[in-house]
């Protein structure tokens, strides 16, 4: 859901190298920041601010690829924009599978919670009609039902981890490709990047550093992903267009 799948699209290895490798280097810069120095927050706010920031991210991302995209259709002369509408369904499941993936989540920590149904709900029965007499097929039901529940809070446990690792590769995939807005036209995913890292940049200024490290690391940190994407934005258009002749004019129909 999360990969391009347009068949035609303009596929340059060496562009897809260079984000995987800008996307590891930021894993690992954060990696090392973490372990070089202690948390100023509990570990626990800590991950749901990283989980917060992941969610606004991709707020930021679906306003950009919403104009991004209506505005490419808008603008490109016919029959361009009919081409490129009809190319928004990989965006649209790229977008889908974050709440899909969020839902689950929600679902199976409700399912674990005891919040849909519990011990509880179910009550005394005897689904053994009496055979074994009332006290001893109540107690069976009992471990019967007893059995049921652990076997679906471990099988709800598994699709939580499941699903929690399904949304974030999710969400991750989605920003790092711009929810597949690639799909529409080869240029849509360099020319947001930049607005989403800083637009996340200038988020991050209102709030304290996560982590107790000297200011000189905090900025460099800070700034090293928004300047590198918009480094590497700049050289993918470049390389698009020379490499491949794709440029927004011919984008455009202009």
């Amino acid at each position: 859901m999360t990969d391009s799948s347009r068949p035609d699209r303009i596929d340059d290895p060496v562009i897809a190298r260079m984000q995987s490798v800008r996307t590891a280097l930021g894993l690992l810069a954060t990696v090392w920041l973490l372990f070089a120095y202690p948390l100023r927050v509990r570990r626990q706010s800590f991950v749901l601010g990283k989980l917060e920031e992941l969610l606004i991210g991709c707020g930021i991302v679906l306003v950009a690829a919403v104009v991004g995209v209506g505005v490419f259709i808008v603008l490109a002369r016919e029959p361009l924009g009919r081409t490129y509408a009809g190319r928004i369904g990989g965006p649209l499941c790229a977008l889908g599978a974050i709440p899909l993936g969020a839902g689950v989540v929600w679902l199976m920590a409700a399912a674990l919670g005891g919040d849909i149904v519990s011990l509880g709900d179910v009550g005394p029965h005897d689904f053994t009609f009496g055979l074994f007499g009332t006290t001893v097929g109540t107690m069976i039901t009992g471990l019967v039902i007893g059995l049921l529940f652990v076997l679906a809070a471990l099988a709800c446990a598994a699709v939580l981890v499941a699903a929690v690792c399904f949304t974030l590769a999710a969400a991750v995939k989605g920003m790092n490709s711009c929810f597949r807005t690639g799909d529409v036209h080869e240029l849509l995913p360099a020319l947001l990047s930049p607005l989403l890292v800083w637009s996340l940049y200038g988020l991050q200024l209102f709030d304290g550093a996560d982590v107790a490290a000297p200011p000189v690391v905090i900025h460099t940190f800070s700034l090293g992903g928004p300047l590198s994407v918009t480094l590497l934005s700049l050289w993918e258009v470049r390389r698009l267009r020379i490499r491949h002749g794709v440029t927004l004019r011919s984008a455009l129909g202009r």
